[in-house]
């Protein structure tokens, strides 16, 4: 199936609607789509990224639907295969085409795909390709979210193809954004799992986009953004350095110790009229998780001690957490023990990229005692303080 956008500007892509898990690691609880664009120029074509290999058939049937009976460009914006994976078909079908790729893309996509050196030509930051009536302008917006990624400008229309810049991962019948805040707790949701480590250079690459008039925004997952100032906002939102008054608790508890002291602090948090978000390890979305670092000030882990150690699912969220950098301010621990451990250190060690500022943690031996129990009143008093200076 495709669908016109604008005048020889095509959707060619395909809808993913049960895939549920990316990269074997990614929830999908919406199924997502792989974007794809075919812009039909005065004297030559041009697709514009490809789609999942295991769709190649459904690509083609589109392309044939729209009446391709030539392809002179195939710009890859991204090298991931997900994206580029059914470039080798393409290039079979149309041997005259030549593939377009950022500097670093063209050894990547060598070692990913089974393609020839010289069927690709690398495009510099700021080149341009006239296609007869359609010019495209390519702008190096790198690390959205690998080294080499680049966005594709239709002049002529105002069109960015950003691949997976401002995407989101959403199987949908819609072209466009047709349910606002279903798409932007989806593309929130992208930004969180995929985006936020690189949050300071895509600052970067948005204040780079502002040189340039955007009336659409065709990404490569979910629907095109006719209102792009929706999605733009958002994401100089989510890079800022700005922050919420919003405590996030990731916890997991073995016999209810730990379990009793994070409901304590929990109530205590909401009694002071502190927005706190618990996530139960045991049974959690991790997209959800990660959503709730986006803007949050303060992350409180809890977790009882196993084998001296942190409980595993405490060690994989203070991962999770580390690798996507989230700007939270503040961080602690709240936890339990036996008869001996080092949980706290160990679960702080884990989490380097963290740039906050560390409350005293709350590990008390066994249920806890009346002064483990102060001790949160100490540490939800010392939060209190901190956030209404946000």
């Amino acid at each position: 199936m495709f669908r016109k956008i604008t005048e020889d500007v095509y959707s060619v892509g395909v809808i993913d609607w049960h895939r549920k898990l990316f990269d074997e690691l990614i929830p999908l609880p919406d199924g997502t789509s792989y974007n794809s664009y075919f812009i039909k120029g005065g004297k030559k074509n041009a697709i514009i990224d490809t789609v999942e290999p295991d769709f190649e058939q459904d690509f083609l049937d589109n392309l044939d639907q729209v009446g391709v009976e030539k392809i002179d460009y195939i710009i890859s914006n991204h090298a991931e295969q997900d994206h580029s994976g059914t470039i080798p078909l393409l290039l079979e079908k149309f041997p005259e085409a030549e593939v377009l790729c950022s500097a670093k893309a063209k050894p990547m996509l060598l070692d990913l795909l089974d393609v020839e050196e010289d069927q690709i030509r690398i495009v510099e930051d700021g080149e341009t390709l006239d296609l007869g009536e359609k010019t495209l302008e390519f702008i190096y917006t790198p690390w959205v979210h690998w080294p080499e990624t680049m966005s594709t400008y239709l002049q002529e229309e105002n069109t960015l193809f950003p691949c997976d810049f401002f995407g989101s991962h959403l199987a949908t019948s819609d072209l466009y954004v047709e349910d606002e805040q279903e798409v932007l707790k989806a593309a929130k949701r992208y930004y969180a799992e995929i985006m936020m480590p690189f949050r300071k250079i895509i600052k970067k690459n948005l204040a780079k986009l502002e040189d340039y008039e955007i009336e659409m925004i065709a990404p490569s997952h979910g629907p095109i953004y006719d209102n792009p100032d929706m999605i733009l906002d958002s994401y100089n939102d989510w890079v800022s350095d700005e922050v919420k008054p919003e405590v996030v608790v990731p916890y997991v508890s073995m016999h209810g110790s730990t379990k009793d002291l994070i409901k304590y602090f929990i109530s205590s948090l909401i009694d002071e009229g502190i927005k706190v978000k618990p996530f139960d390890l045991t049974d959690v979305d991790l997209g959800d998780l990660a959503i709730s670092l986006v803007d949050a000030s303060t992350v409180i882990f809890g977790s009882p001690t196993v084998l001296t150690g942190p409980h595993p699912s405490a060690v994989y969220a203070a991962y999770l957490t580390n690798v996507l950098k989230p700007k939270t301010r503040y961080a602690s621990i709240i936890g339990s023990y036996g008869w001996a451990g080092r949980m706290t250190d160990k679960l702080l060690d884990l989490m380097p990229n963290l740039k906050v500022d560390l409350y005293d943690p709350v590990v008390a031996k066994g249920h806890g005692a009346d002064e483990d129990y102060q001790e949160i009143d100490r540490l939800v008093e010392e939060i209190k303080n901190d956030l209404e200076k946000l």
